[in-house]
């Protein structure tokens, strides 16, 4: 007879899911076990926080729901800030947990189906054996066209019950793609309000989002802006959306370099594709001309405060009826581009901050962040995965290191502000993309926060470069709020020995106080970039990002 953890474990790879992240304790185990017997990898983390930012950065990297399974209880409690952050980037994941059995709590049971409530996270909550496959389904289902995390809760005296009958396999989830009725905008009027700013527009740009990605959109929008003489720009969720494009100014938002901001600046029509158009992509609103039309195409419709016309639709669709709708009405295409050319002012963008020159605060043995991240960016694969953590050092990475396509990046945190997911997520988008090098960045701080992961990644035996932003400090609060009166004493701290921390654990580390030091590097790669190589970088404290230093008027 098959037991309801078997039926829903076979549900799962049924479904075409292929990798769990987790840990193991009586509510869990012999689901895990069952999945495991159904072919299903499964990474062991170290902290259930872990598993779920594993299996988040799983899904962004690779575009493929995957399993964090916990045990009730504490188990559960342990995911909640990542899985706020999956919830907030929207991220297909199943949370296969135990909970509180069908015949009531137990003393120590928590409301699990409320906590998840409060995260914004659906429950599916199998209580009749002879349904499991079925909720099963609708939970991988859920997840997938809905583009959320779904808990999938099973109650412990259901755990080994036997079903009555053998179960029916069934149907596996729709491909990842949006509802059809999300296809379309609402009103088809909508897109004949966009016409006339079209026209009058002399200076389009078009942006994307992660929206826009997840939608396929980057060839469509790539015509579009063709068509429309249209300079490109991404979030930077959607980094290397349009890279190598000849018209491709990078990231819109405080990490644009100077010569790219001047030209966002001089647009006066801006067409959002699933982009939120908040305060960090629009640099608290100084990245674009005030006077400038803004049109927000997404699947929510709702118009964010900057946005002078919504559209409610998917990113690809309305694209391709925009690009229909140009050509029906003769719309002139801009020559904007072409001046942008021969002024030079496109090359100076593409060239981006490395083209730009620093003064070096490095000194004391310790090395400006800015010449630490411009030095390694020729030394990274070109294939490679670039996950962050979050923290005041992400403005180096951002600005120094390109990625080949959105997938690419796995920017941690940045969804729910938070920070130390950042080496859970190296693991998760190390076992998924195991044909690129993943290259992890992450504060002190985080690093701290998270360290139980590098035992995993180290563990996977997956090809990565761990990037320590060590400035034995909170940064981003240190220089946020030291001017406004915090006490410094309680965000600095002596320094840490992480590469003495890497070795133990089993990678090679070495500690970074000058680009001498990043010899490790290459000399890494030229050996095939095999298992974890961890740089202990030391960096100078007082260089302010430059995303931090407008925002304060410094």
């Amino acid at each position: 007879m098959t037991t309801f953890a078997t039926a829903v474990a076979q549900a799962l790879a049924g479904c075409g899911i292929d990798h769990a992240f987790g840990l193991v304790g009586g509510g869990n185990i012999l689901a895990t076990a069952a999945l495991t017997r159904a072919g299903v990898h499964y990474t062991a983390a170290r902290h259930e926080g872990g598993a779920m930012a594993m299996a988040d950065a799983y899904f962004r990297a690779t575009g493929r729901v995957a399993v964090c399974t916990t045990t009730h209880g504490p188990g559960l409690a342990n995911t909640a800030t990542a899985l706020a952050e999956a919830a907030k980037n929207r991220s297909a994941v199943v949370l296969l947990c135990g909970d509180a059995p069908v015949a009531g709590p137990r003393a120590h049971d928590i409301d699990q189906s409320a906590l998840a409530a409060s995260l914004g996270v659906p429950v599916v909550r199998p209580t009749d054996p002879d349904t499991a496959v079925e909720e099963t389904v609708r939970a991988v289902r859920t997840a997938t066209t809905a583009q959320c995390p779904v808990a999938l809760f099973l109650p412990g005296d259901l755990t080994d019950r036997e079903l009555s009958a053998v179960p029916v396999p069934m149907a596996p989830p729709p491909p990842q793609t949006l509802p059809e009725e999300a296809k379309e905008p609402d009103e088809p009027d909508e897109i004949d309000e966009i016409l006339p700013l079209l026209a009058a527009a002399r200076r389009p740009l078009l942006l994307a989002g992660l929206g826009a990605w997840r939608s396929g959109a980057a060839k469509i929008l790539i015509d579009l802006g063709d068509r429309l003489g249209a300079l490109l720009v991404t979030t930077v969720m959607a980094n290397g959306m349009f890279a190598a494009h000849p018209a491709a100014l990078g990231l819109c938002g405080g990490f644009a370099s100077p010569p790219a901001a001047a030209l966002m600046g001089e647009a006066d029509l801006v067409l959002a594709f699933g982009a939120g158009l908040d305060g960090f992509t629009l640099h608290g609103g100084r990245i674009l001309d005030p006077a400038a039309r803004v049109v927000q195409i997404t699947l929510e419709g709702a118009r964010a405060p900057r946005a002078d016309l919504a559209v409610r639709g998917d990113a690809a669709a309305v694209a391709t009826r925009l690009l229909d709708a140009a050509d029906a009405h003769g719309i002139a295409r801009s020559p904007w581009r072409e001046r942008a050319a021969a002024s030079g002012a496109l090359r100076r963008a593409a060239d981006g901050w490395a083209a730009l020159p620093h003064p070096d605060a490095s000194g004391g043995g310790r090395i400006d962040p800015r010449t630490l991240t411009r030095a390694l960016a020729p030394l990274l694969p070109a294939e490679r995965t670039v996950v962050l953590d979050g923290g005041h050092f992400i403005g180096w990475p951002a600005m120094y290191w390109p990625v080949p396509d959105p997938a690419g990046l796995v920017f941690t945190g940045a969804a729910f502000q938070s920070i130390g997911l950042g080496l859970a997520g190296a693991v998760g988008a190390a076992v998924g993309r195991p044909d690129r090098t993943t290259v992890a960045a992450v504060g002190d701080g985080g690093a701290l926060m998270g360290l139980p992961e590098l035992e995993t990644l180290v563990r996977s035996g997956r090809s990565a470069l761990v990037v320590v932003y060590d400035d034995a400090s909170y940064g981003f609060e240190e220089h946020m709020y030291v001017p406004r009166g915090a006490d410094a004493a309680t965000l600095r701290f002596g320094d840490t020995d992480f590469a003495a921390v890497a070795r133990a654990l089993g990678a090679r580390a070495v500690t970074v106080r000058g680009t001498a030091d990043l010899d490790a590097v290459p000399e890494w790669t030229a050996r095939g970039a095999r298992g974890t190589l961890l740089l202990d970088c030391k960096i100078s404290r007082n260089v302010l990002a430059p995303f931090l230093s407008d925002l304060l008027g410094r």
